[in-house]
């Protein structure tokens, strides 16, 4: 989200940090680390989206059993649980 918002593709009304911070405690959010198993477990992912950020969050929805919100239609080649908006 902050590379999005330095190359001005993500608007936001608040600092990220600030809304972060106001999303994890007004709806129950969980910051997710990036695990070692997550960096390997790439390694096993089709190459249906290329960009690393997304494959990131990819892996991490599907070895930790999230659901993953999304307008990225791409996510739908997966094999992951998605919540489409």
């Amino acid at each position: 989200m902050q590379i999005k918002h330095q190359l001005g593709k993500l608007d936001l009304d608040l600092p990220l940090s600030t809304l972060i911070e106001e999303q994890c405690i007004n709806n129950g959010l969980q910051i997710l680390a990036i695990e070692t198993q997550h960096i390997f477990a790439l390694a096993d992912l089709p190459s249906h989206h290329k960009d690393p950020f997304d494959r990131l969050i990819l892996i991490q929805s599907k070895l930790e059993n999230l659901k993953l919100a999304s307008a990225d239609t791409v996510f739908g080649l997966y094999e992951i649980n998605l919540f489409w908006q």
